[in-house]
């Protein structure tokens, strides 16, 4: 344990410590010399002031020491502290500088022995964790409407009864199974087993509710066991697990496949088809009748037409004779309309017989022979000129004419022609071609100017 700081001045060894200045350093040095530790002992003198926090003294046989806990710490407290319980408390040893008091300020508080025993759970859970006992991937869907369900629980447990109500209330069709069981105590792990066992089997059942109140941790300790754990991931049919209150988790609540915060929560999940099947059906009720409404509508609409194009036999034969009188008198206007035409051809036909005579017509042919000739010997002469023409372009573009004024082509071993010396190369043959014949000859050299001996006549 550290000692006050020794001081080798004279004046500080006369100086007197107030009271506030010893409380602080004795806290400090507390605070210091002892980390967050575990303390056990039983409750005694328990406040509960309207702030929130709680101050208690924790005692044993021979000693006591009193404790606070404020209010962020107090509302997490799984359980409800009362006088003479046996706790353990995860605290702060420390000082009270206002009065002087020694205490523990506590962050944390477990029912006595409860140490090992959530050693024990958290080397199980990890195994069965590795195990793969509690994957995601195992769990099973609850049916949306079982058609019956078995409940596991004591027949004394306040939790059916919750239980009972809630699907009375929400699927009342709803089969129910009851296979009783204890649910608290060392008797009670084979027991849950074997009802687990019995509820997986039974072919009215679609799903299994496993359900309890809540309670302290010994109380829900057989949900934490190893075969009850087991038998819920072996169960041959969906569990649903509602053991204790919200706060209260199980490795039940891990294995089962769907986990609910209470016994009344695990009814509502079970029944939840139930519910929504309620809705649509109230839904569907409350549209019938506008449906009925709509479709009665359209359909008399349809027959009001129809009754209106239905009409009685006098009626259609009088339609039919107004109809005909009325086909009469078209056609009657049509014919007279038909001759009126006829007539005036036939009256242009003879104007145009009697108009011409033999002799204008005669007249007319000269005339137009006569135009045909000049068209014809005009249109000969025009292209004559534009044959003439194409003749002096062919002749200009011939390249025999070139040839004919002393120009030669020169081509290459493959047959094209040469047109740069650079393409040539020194001991080539070149195929010549004149006006009059051809001849063959070979590339000596290169030069600014070309110069090539020729190697045999054509």
């Amino acid at each position: 344990m550290r000692a006050m700081p020794a001081s080798n001045s004279e004046s500080d060894l006369r100086r007197a410590l107030t009271v506030s200045e010893l409380n602080e350093a004795a806290r400090r040095v507390l605070e210091l010399e002892f980390p967050v530790l575990w303390v056990a002992g039983e409750i005694a003198g328990l406040s509960r002031p309207s702030s929130g926090h709680l101050y208690f003294t924790l005692k044993d046989a021979g000693a006591q020491v009193r404790c606070a806990m404020f209010r962020n710490r107090a509302q997490l407290l799984p359980f409800r502290l009362q006088d003479g319980r046996q706790v353990e408390v995860r605290a702060q040893l420390t000082l009270y500088e206002a009065r002087g008091d020694y205490q523990l300020v506590v962050e944390a508080v477990r029912e006595a022995g409860a140490g090992a025993m959530f050693e024990a759970l958290a080397r199980l859970k990890a195994r069965l964790l590795a195990e793969g006992l509690f994957e995601s991937s195992r769990k099973r869907a609850l049916p949306a409407l079982p058609r019956g369900i078995a409940v596991v629980t004591s027949l004394q447990a306040a939790a059916l009864q919750d239980v009972l109500a809630a699907l009375a209330r929400r699927a009342p069709a709803l089969a129910v199974f009851i296979y009783p069981c204890p649910v608290q105590g060392v008797a009670a792990t084979p027991r849950i087993v074997e009802a687990l066992a019995r509820a997986g089997a039974d072919p009215r059942c679609e799903a299994i509710l496993l359900v309890r109140g809540g309670g302290s941790i010994e109380d829900l300790w057989c949900f934490n066991e190893e075969p009850v754990v087991r038998a819920i991931a072996a169960a041959k049919l969906p569990v649903v697990a509602g053991v204790g209150h919200e706060t209260d988790v199980t490795l039940a609540d891990f294995a089962a496949d769907m986990r609910a915060a209470t016994p009344t929560a695990a009814a509502e999940l079970v029944s939840a088809g139930y519910l929504a099947a309620a809705a649509r059906l109230r839904s569907a009720a409350e549209r019938l009748p506008r449906l009925m409404a709509r479709a009665l509508g359209t359909r008399m609409q349809a027959l009001d037409l129809l009754a209106s194009r239905l009409i009685g036999p006098r009626q259609l034969l009088a339609r039919k004779k107004l109809q005909r009188t009325e086909l009469a008198a078209r056609l009657a206007r049509a014919a007279a309309a038909t001759h009126a035409r006829a007539q005036h051809r036939l009256a242009l036909a003879a104007a145009r017989l009697r108009a011409p005579t033999l002799q204008a017509e005669q007249t007319r042919l000269v005339l137009l022979q006569s135009r045909l000739r000049t068209a014809m010997t005009r249109q000969l002469d025009s292209q004559r000129a534009r044959l003439r023409l194409a003749q002096a372009h062919i002749r200009h573009l011939d390249p025999r004419a070139a040839l004919a004024r002393g120009y030669s082509i020169a081509r290459n071993a493959q047959g094209d022609i040469v047109r740069d010396a650079a393409t040539l190369a020194a001991g080539g043959e070149l195929s010549i071609e004149f006006a009059h014949g051809q001849a063959r000859a070979q590339v000596f050299a290169i030069e600014p100017a070309d110069v090539v001996s020729p190697a045999s006549g054509a």
